[in-house]
């Protein structure tokens, strides 16, 4: 493999016309990818595709913190491998037992995605009940982790403070073994290296590839600074596919194989060969989610 993807949604409902097209182009540059899961059945159908498609595709097994808020939204790139009533999915409880068991298929390699969004909260509910259930679930993912002896893909949006606040309680009682990454990073180099401290890997994606908006520059180049001073051996890139194609294809449907703009990208931001940042975010990735 030249590069890994670590984060991608092929399973996901966005690619039912043409999945085997889109795995075979990743293929044919020598991408290798690992499906997440984002509730019950994306976790099952990325085992599923995983293992259909075989050498090269790995899964992650999870429940995405916005399902355990109680709202009802509809994503049409993922609609039908989600569980659905109606146009409309309902709030997911995160069921220990059978994820421990979908984790212990060889095809996973992590538990996530995980973590905290406090920015998708619905009007009409409790927001501290709201934010206390995403913080149980994201303990819940911990446990399962831990014995099954994997790291966490964790999201984390508007919430940075109460997600290392945790993070720090579960790693002094002896938790979070093989840690994790921080999937699609879009914060600071203070925040970056808050992760790293703490034995995480930063998930860089297409966000890194977006020009500086004339409204706001310094949010974009905050974000600059945080993949050239994020150390190199602490980073693994990722495409977050179906969503946040790279500047070089906005607008269009975002897949595995464009996972190569980020990493020159991240060549051209930290002034190095795009060739080094291939090797190490591919043995990055080998090693924190131990793929053979």
């Amino acid at each position: 493999m030249n590069l890994i993807d670590s984060h991608c949604h092929v399973q996901f409902r966005a690619y039912d016309a043409d999945r085997r097209e889109v795995v075979l182009r990743a293929r044919d540059h020598k991408i290798g990818m690992i499906l997440v899961g984002t509730t019950t059945e994306t976790s099952k159908s990325a085992i599923e595709t995983a293992s259909w498609f075989g050498e090269g595709l790995w899964a992650t097994v999870g429940l995405h913190p916005n399902y355990l808020s109680g709202e009802d939204y509809l994503d049409e790139q993922e609609m039908n491998a989600a569980i659905r009533v109606g146009e409309k999915y309902l709030r997911e409880d995160f069921d220990e037992a059978a994820f421990l068991e979908m984790a212990r298929n060889p095809k996973v390699v992590a538990l996530g995605e995980t973590g905290l969004d406090y920015f998708h909260f619905p009007e009409d509910i409790n927001i501290e009940q709201a934010k206390e259930r995403q913080r149980e679930g994201f303990r819940a993912h911990i446990r399962v982790a831990d014995a099954s002896l994997k790291p966490v893909v964790v999201h984390s949006r508007n919430a940075h403070g109460d997600l290392i606040k945790l993070i720090d309680e579960e790693i002094a009682a002896g938790h979070l073994v093989k840690r994790g990454v921080q999937h699609c990073f879009t914060g600071t180099a203070e925040q970056a290296a808050e992760c790293v401290a703490r034995g995480f890997y930063i998930g860089f994606g297409g966000v890194i590839t977006f020009p500086a908006k004339k409204s706001n520059p310094e949010v974009q180049e905050s974000l600059w600074k945080a993949v050239r001073e994020t150390p190199l051996e602490s980073i693994i890139i990722e495409t977050d596919a179906p969503y946040l194609a790279p500047n070089e294809m906005r607008g269009k449907r975002n897949e595995p194989d464009y996972v190569r703009f980020v990493a020159e990208k991240i060549a051209e931001l930290k002034g190095i060969s795009y060739e080094k940042v291939a090797r190490a975010t591919t043995d990055n990735a080998i090693k924190l989610f131990g793929l053979s």
